[in-house]
């Protein structure tokens, strides 16, 4: 077997990365057609109800609860304005066109002029100022009023509309500042084959406004089409995008490496050793910023100070990036984890190098220094800490 065992661990995991980005994309585009049909539904029934603002806020809010009751995270209000916008950016109108009558050049209002591109670089505006957005294929057989069932074959001839995943499509919708830019980006993530990251990075430079402006339209749009290294997207972080395991309802609490993963345990354990302060809620607690994701390595209660306590591992120095990072997840916690009675959230950064391991603690958010020197006494020694961190990591090292 020996010269043969290499080619067939190579076959294997070829076949493994294949059917895991098979399995990620079917789960995205029954994903991204399910949240199209909630948001149609939730449009169709504000239609139906009272013309005013406060009736549709009141709608989702009371949607957002009771969804969130029956199936966890995901429902929150945002998400489901989010549903709507999804729907209204593709009417029902504009899903019965076929994949036979559009094409993705027709979609791009840079792309299809570039073949007149004098005109278009006098007035970039011109050119897109009619374009709908539209998307490529769709089932026929959409009816204007919500349906109470909805049929697998259903869902599946829906889901072939969405060539994208939902993770595109919610960039497109927080991120195009105008419909031409919105038709654009799409169009030229679906010839490209863009991953989510490409797309991102795309719209951060604002690609479509530079290639509008361009007198070599031709050339912007080839060089834009190249991906870079840091573009790709494994199949693994396919399945553990946050969105889609929202999405199945599995929880995602998992670390970057094995060594930042077994740091984060040990810690676990040693905080909850220290007596009954230490009220453990969550490892690897997620949240979401604009359509940015970040994740809090450890959160705890600590029912003496009555606030939340969020730790931070680095794997390497402390950096200033490190702490703007965690007034970042305080301000999110003090707004949307804090319940009311509790003290303001604080945090702690730990730093693990091969040189040192050092603790930061974050107070700067708290009302008073009485409070602040309330929390350090109560809280974990520095040194103690840090001494901890230092003899798990040289552990784990001298293990592996």
């Amino acid at each position: 077997m020996g010269n043969s065992y290499p080619g067939l661990v190579g076959g294997i995991s070829e076949l493994l990365e294949a059917a895991r980005r098979a399995s990620a994309r079917t789960v995205n585009a029954f994903m991204t057609a399910t949240y199209w049909e909630i948001g149609r539904r939730i449009v169709e029934f504000e239609q139906r109800g009272e013309k005013r603002a406060e009736y549709g806020k009141a709608l989702l809010e009371r949607l957002s609860k009771d969804l969130t009751l029956r199936y966890g995270r995901g429902f929150a209000r945002p998400n489901l304005i989010r549903f709507r916008q999804f729907y209204l950016a593709f009417p029902t109108a504009s899903i019965r066109s076929t994949l036979s009558n559009e094409t993705p050049a027709a979609l791009n209002p840079i792309r299809s002029t570039v073949s007149n591109e004098s005109d278009f670089g006098k007035n970039p505006q011109a050119a897109t100022a009619e374009l709908p957005v539209e998307i490529c294929q769709t089932p026929s057989g959409i009816s204007e009023t919500p349906s109470q069932k909805f049929t697998l074959a259903e869902l599946r001839d829906l889901a072939r509309a969405f060539p994208l995943p939902w993770s595109h499509y919610v960039l497109l919708i927080s991120r195009s500042r105008s419909p031409e830019a919105f038709a654009f980006y799409h169009a030229e993530a679906l010839r490209g084959g863009w991953s989510v990251r490409q797309l991102r990075r795309q719209m951060d430079s604002q690609f479509y406004e530079r290639t509008a402006l361009s007198r070599n339209k031709s050339a912007m749009l080839a060089k834009g089409a190249k991906p870079r290294p840091g573009d790709a997207v494994s199949a693994d972080e396919e399945i553990r995008h946050p969105l889609v395991l929202e999405f199945l309802g599995l929880r995602d609490e998992y670390s970057e490496t094995d060594l930042e993963d077994a740091l984060i345990r040990q810690l676990e354990s040693f905080l909850l050793e220290l007596g009954n302060d230490f009220a453990f809620i969550g490892r690897q607690r997620r949240l979401r910023i604009d359509d940015e994701w970040y994740r809090v390595d450890l959160l705890f209660f600590h029912r003496r100070l009555r606030c939340l306590v969020i730790f931070d591992l680095k794997l390497g120095r402390f950096t200033h990036a490190d702490a703007g990072q965690m007034h970042l997840y305080l301000n999110y916690a003090r707004e949307h984890w804090i319940q009311p009675g509790e003290n303001p959230p604080v945090g702690v950064i730990l730093c693990s190098s091969k040189s040192e391991a050092l603790v930061r603690y974050a107070t700067d958010a708290l009302p008073n220094k009485l409070l602040v020197r309330e929390y350090l006494t109560a809280l974990p020694d520095e040194k103690t800490l840090a001494a901890e961190l230092e003899k798990t990591r040289k552990q784990l090292e001298a293990r592996k």
